[in-house]
């Protein structure tokens, strides 16, 4: 009777640090910084938060060839203009078929997988995975309600720190249409085409919304300011 009692008196919720074993956290994050600068070129704001939001387009993206293989199945794309592609692997090198696959840019063949730009935007969605373009994009001029976009900044290779391994993409836009600027989502849109296996042409698949945040504060950018806006990605973070 003593041993029961004394298995009741314990404490059987497992303490948090018990399951610390070094090993334990995510091993892929994504982070998006902003800074906002004002007309004199003074940073005014630092916003940080973790990104969250791979799209469908990029699940799809990432399924193995075994996966279409296997099934025979086939995956539809859908770009920013709401036009689709499908996407299978179904054939042998011998076959009549097309077998299909994402290209790496190469221009001589016009085979274009690559990024395009990280769109902004003044909406928001309640199912960012499911997006396959922006609420409300922001336009890229110098019209009202419109942002000056600048070139994509994009690094040659990965850095190492430690055991951590990340790159980070940025781009960055100026505001001259008059006005208050705010951001509120943000997109990384890529350019993909399929290859075929034997035969030299693709078809193109158009502009892929991959990566898709709401901001969880907006961001205002004042006339003749602009904003930075870098996505992080890291391993072993």
């Amino acid at each position: 009777m003593m041993v029961g009692k004394g298995i009741e008196d314990i404490d059987v919720v497992m303490p948090k640090d018990a399951y610390d074993t070094g090993k334990d956290m995510p091993t892929f994050n994504a982070y998006l910084t902003i800074v906002v600068r004002g007309p004199e070129g003074r940073i005014i704001k630092v916003h940080r938060q973790r990104s969250h939001s791979p799209t469908k387009n990029f699940i799809g993206l990432l399924l193995p060839i075994s996966y279409y293989v296997t099934t025979g199945q086939s995956y539809t794309l859908t770009n920013t203009s709401n036009s689709s592609c499908s996407f299978s692997i179904n054939c042998a090198p011998s076959s009549s078929k097309a077998c299909a696959g994402i290209s790496y840019p190469n221009t001589g063949n016009s085979f274009s997988s690559n990024m395009i730009i990280i769109q902004v935007g003044s909406g928001s969605q309640s199912n960012p995975a499911l997006a396959v373009t922006l609420a409300s994009p922001i336009a890229n001029g110098s019209g009202t309600g419109q942002l000056v976009y600048g070139a994509v900044s994009l690094p040659s290779n990965v850095t190492v720190s430690g055991s951590s391994v990340y790159f980070t993409v940025s781009q960055t836009y100026n505001n001259q249409s008059g006005g208050t600027i705010t951001i509120t989502e943000v997109g990384i849109v890529v350019g993909i085409t399929l290859s075929a296996y034997n035969r030299m042409n693709g078809t193109g698949c158009g502009n892929l919304l991959a990566w898709y945040d709401v901001l969880s504060s907006s961001i205002s950018v004042a006339n003749g300011g602009s904003v930075t806006i870098y996505y992080t990605f890291t391993v072993n973070p």
